[in-house]
């Protein structure tokens, strides 16, 4: 395993400046979260091959984000996040391909994303078009190459894994966000490993507390400080055979928000070494 960070998709300066700032703070794994299809174009897939390669940061994933509203609580949220919403749905499709389209120019055989609330009941009406739906992105990736990852957080655990088997292209896999799994009070990460374990393909490497009331998401807080139980969650996927990045995420700014990745990616290296 190694330890890796995310890095926003920008332009010019901007994107220079984040390669740079990660090769200085020792990454050398990165996944490019990009929320913005204006930035997908050749010229600017070539500026970040380059940066890749001069500063010596691998990316190891594409994070693709979808246009429209997007609310991250149990509210707004089943009606704005992912392609489950259908007001959205052809839309979000067609960035998924397109993202997955520029993610090939990088040379990026995964793309990552959230779907949205994926429906717990198989008698959903909802539950058809998702599962037509990311089979149309998922064989579009497929002829391409690619891979496609379900990044944890709306869902329990078996329902990702029911979405897909549904789907069934061999294609798909997981990005396992274990604080995500906690905020939204859908299962334990390490427990999840139990359901899923087989088909993770990358890890965000992010701390977290269970929700304290019925309406409100958890807390995310730094990596050791919240209910994910790093050490055995690393020892864990070891044993499912997970080789792969941790890629720190912490959701705050600021000075604060450079502090608490320092301190973590030295956390994790740690770990790591004992393994």
């Amino acid at each position: 395993m190694n330890v890796g960070i995310i890095i926003p998709h920008s332009e010019g300066e901007e994107m220079r400046t984040n390669f740079r700032n990660a090769a200085q703070q020792g990454f050398r794994h990165c996944q490019l979260v990009s929320w913005n299809p204006v930035y997908w174009t050749k010229e600017n897939a070539e500026e970040v091959r380059a940066l890749s390669s001069e500063f010596g940061v691998e990316i190891t994933a594409f994070w693709c984000g979808w246009e429209g509203p997007k609310f991250w609580n149990f509210t707004e949220g089943p009606e704005t996040l992912g392609i489950v919403p259908v007001a959205f749905r052809a839309k979000r499709i067609q960035n998924l391909i397109d993202g997955a389209a520029y993610a090939r120019l990088l040379d990026i055989a995964d793309v990552v994303t959230h779907m949205g609330f994926i429906p717990e009941n198989l008698s959903d009406p909802l539950w058809p078009g998702v599962v037509a739906g990311v089979k149309i992105i998922a064989m579009d990736l497929k002829r391409h190459g690619q891979n496609l990852l379900f990044e944890t957080g709306q869902e329990t655990p078996v329902v990702l894994l029911r979405l897909i088997e549904e789907v069934g292209t061999g294609n798909m896999f997981i990005n396992l966000d274990p604080a995500n799994l906690i905020l939204y009070g859908k299962g334990n990460p390490i427990d999840s490993l139990d359901v899923f374990g087989n088909l993770v393909r990358g890890v965000h490497a992010k701390d977290g507390l269970y929700p304290t009331n019925g309406h409100d998401l958890g807390e995310e807080v730094k990596v050791g400080a919240g209910k994910v139980n790093f050490p055995l969650f690393l020892r864990k996927l070891k044993e499912c055979g997970y080789d792969g990045s941790l890629t720190i995420e912490r959701e705050i700014t600021g000075d604060q928000q450079i502090k608490d990745i320092v301190e973590t990616q030295q956390y994790l290296n740690d770990l790591i070494g004992q393994l």
